[in-house]
């Protein structure tokens, strides 16, 4: 199939493999009430937190996202030379600072025809990432195979001593990798076919900037380089520096815009709340989880609770894709919708016409 082709037919952008990654290792709810003081009742009861992986000696951030990859790849049944763009949606927390990970990533996997950038949005990157992709691939006829990947360990960030940010202690470490293709209606290439497993419809984002600053990491950039005394007072880890002010602010706003952010994906795809079959949500709080369900008209039946697996920031998504799958939640004709968050603060979902 050549570009005119594309262009001529009715375009839609498909996924076509997902991929996770799981580091080996695990804290347990009780090792983490141990460390942070907090009751393991509270922890599994209010925060949902049963395990959550930690990373492994080589379980860096785009490492695990090469992992992923490859597997994506794999399943994908594609050679690595037939991608034409390479995201990485992990975090910023890596192997090194000031580096474009993305480059790493299309090296390690074979994407040599390739070439990739970095993005970056907190834990709703990976819905960013999709909509960044597919704007790309309908409107530049050279780029019809994407690979989004890449890792997570914020879990490092975090200091379980600091009773602040206590509603982080669900991060955890992993890596997630989505390959999306575009296909038109009029292929006429004899044995022009693939796997597709959804098709990418419409994604809404919402940030709100006077957030910005009320998680933080409070060393390492030009404002407060890292020094000793930095590190005597825990400033590499993430801290929130007036947790009543933004509690007070967040409140109002949080579950406010992840409902109206779900809302107007599935609005946007042309159908509406009620046609929804699964949700692939973020780890969150089990009450937040439950008012979510509760304000779109779902059961636990229609989603997964990643409460084995903690917050994988943004690849909680595919996580819940993938566990949807192996539990038999998630059919063919089914209406997916991806919906996360992130600190600064974005909400964002994509609505995914499953097939």
């Amino acid at each position: 199939m050549d570009a005119t082709q594309v262009k001529a037919g009715a375009q839609r952008i498909s996924i076509i493999s997902t991929a996770v990654y799981i580091p080996q290792n695990f804290e347990t709810s009780e090792q983490i009430s141990a460390a942070s003081g907090i009751p393991q009742d509270v922890l599994e009861r209010k925060m949902g937190i049963k395990r959550k992986p930690i990373p492994g000696e080589e379980d860096h951030s785009c490492a695990m996202g090469i992992y992923a990859a490859r597997e994506a790849i794999t399943k994908a049944g594609i050679d690595p030379l037939e991608i034409d763009l390479v995201i990485y949606i992990g975090e910023e927390h890596k192997e090194y600072p000031v580096w474009t990970a993305a480059l790493k990533l299309q090296q390690e996997v074979g994407a040599l025809n390739a070439w990739g950038f970095d993005v970056a949005l907190r834990c709703c990157t990976t819905i960013m990432a999709i909509k960044v992709a597919k704007n790309m691939m309908l409107a530049d006829e050279d780029i019809r195979t994407v690979l989004l990947a890449g890792g997570y360990r914020n879990s490092d960030l975090i200091d379980y001593e600091n009773p602040r940010t206590r509603f982080m202690f669900n991060l955890s470490a992993g890596g997630g990798a989505m390959i999306l293709r575009k296909e038109a209606s009029s292929l006429t290439n004899e044995g022009e076919a693939f796997t597709c497993l959804g098709e990418v419809l419409a994604s809404h984002v919402i940030t709100d900037g006077s957030f910005s600053e009320d998680v933080i990491i409070c060393a390492g950039g030009t404002k407060q380089p890292i020094t000793p005394e930095a590190f005597a007072r825990r400033q590499q880890y993430f801290d929130v520096p007036d947790p009543e002010a933004m509690k007070a602010r967040l409140d109002d706003k949080s579950m406010q815009n992840f409902v109206a952010a779900i809302r107007e994906s599935v609005k946007k795809s042309g159908y509406r709340t009620e046609d929804i079959n699964y949700l692939a949500i973020l780890h969150m709080k089990k009450s937040a989880h439950e008012y979510v369900l509760h304000e779109l008209g779902l059961t636990e039946e229609q989603t997964v609770y990643l409460e084995n697996y903690g917050h994988i920031g943004q690849f909680d998504q595919i996580l819940s894709l993938e566990l949807g799958l192996q539990q038999g939640k998630i059919q063919s004709g089914d209406l997916v919708v991806l919906v996360s968050a992130g600190v600064g603060y974005a909400w964002g979902a994509t609505t995914i016409k499953w097939r």
